[in-house]
């Protein structure tokens, strides 16, 4: 392992502050940061994806922040070497690089690697896609439930993504995606320091609450409504997303759309939390525990 170089990774629920936080210590470091969200790297994404604003990306530079577009394959195999190659850009000049993000998939692509599955047929991934569009996610349920039952006894059930990728695996391979995962962690030529920010449940599901009411006034539904040509793009299956193509649709009023979106995102920050904690090396702290965490970061 080379020392000196250290990524220090935060991580945690969506609305906890990790954006403000990464800002802070970038500056303190004088260092980039990495972005691992897995929707704010679209640039046609703004508002609903809570990108960081004009004067964070003006302060800081951040890499996948507006470095696709919706049309563009993007998955936490295509994060890992873009993620590494630009840390390999940041340590050629500095002795720290901040990963900042809650896509836990391509936080664990960062840091472990991905095992190796097979090629999957575009025709079968598109067909996925639309069928999914088409009959919603409790088809979407049913299906990987009858067809893949070890991924359904052992995966993610509420995760449309995780479940559409299950489905295309097998129907490609004739085998469960879980019959891929080794398990084997990759060594990376860094050291990695995990720190993961949270609140007390309540706290946080206000901020959530909060910040859904402050995307509508700026503008969400606009945002959304330019993007109705291009729903059934695979970067729009998304929270925030999805169930405004609802009200435009006409299958749900505007409040009710609101209100999807809030109890949507409260139940990914609970599947963010759930998938976080399994990993042992996080080191948890409140998002006011600054002064705490830059010591940690400046032990020797």
């Amino acid at each position: 392992m080379q020392t000196g170089k250290t990524i220090i990774l935060i991580a945690g629920p969506t609305a906890v502050g990790k954006t403000a936080f990464a800002v802070k210590l970038a500056t303190a470091l004088s260092t980039e940061i990495i972005s691992a969200d897995s929707r704010q790297c679209f640039r046609e994404l703004n508002i609903g994806v809570a990108k960081p604003s004009k004067e964070e990306l003006e302060s800081v530079k951040h890499y996948f922040v507006n470095s696709h577009t919706i049309h563009d394959e993007v998955n936490a195999a295509a994060f890992e070497r873009y993620a590494l190659d630009r840390a390999a850009v940041i340590f050629s000049k500095k002795d720290h690089a901040i990963m900042v993000g809650g896509t836990g998939m391509y936080i664990k692509a960062f840091c472990e690697g991905l095992d190796d599955i097979p090629a999957i047929d575009p025709a079968i991934r598109k067909q996925v896609m639309d069928d999914y569009n088409l009959n919603g996610f409790a088809w979407l349920q049913q299906q990987v439930q009858k067809e893949d039952e070890l991924f359904w006894d052992n995966g993610e059930q509420e995760n449309p993504q995780r479940l559409m990728r299950a489905l295309e695996v097998i129907r490609s391979t004739g085998q469960s995606i879980l019959l891929f995962r080794k398990g084997i962690k990759k060594e990376r030529p860094f050291n990695i320091l995990k720190i993961g920010l949270e609140l007390p449940r309540e706290e946080l599901y206000d901020h959530i609450n909060t910040r859904v009411e402050m995307m509508m006034e700026a503008g969400l539904e606009g945002e959304v409504k330019s993007l109705i040509p291009v729903q059934h793009l695979n970067a729009l299956q998304t929270v925030g997303y999805t169930e405004l193509f609802n009200f435009f649709n006409n299958k749900i009023t505007l409040a009710q759309a609101v209100d999807e979106i809030k109890k949507n995102t409260r139940h990914y920050a609970k599947r963010q939390l759930t998938w976080f904690k399994r990993d042992e090396d996080i080191k948890w702290f409140h998002p006011d525990s600054y002064e705490s965490i830059f010591q940690l970061i400046k032990k020797p």
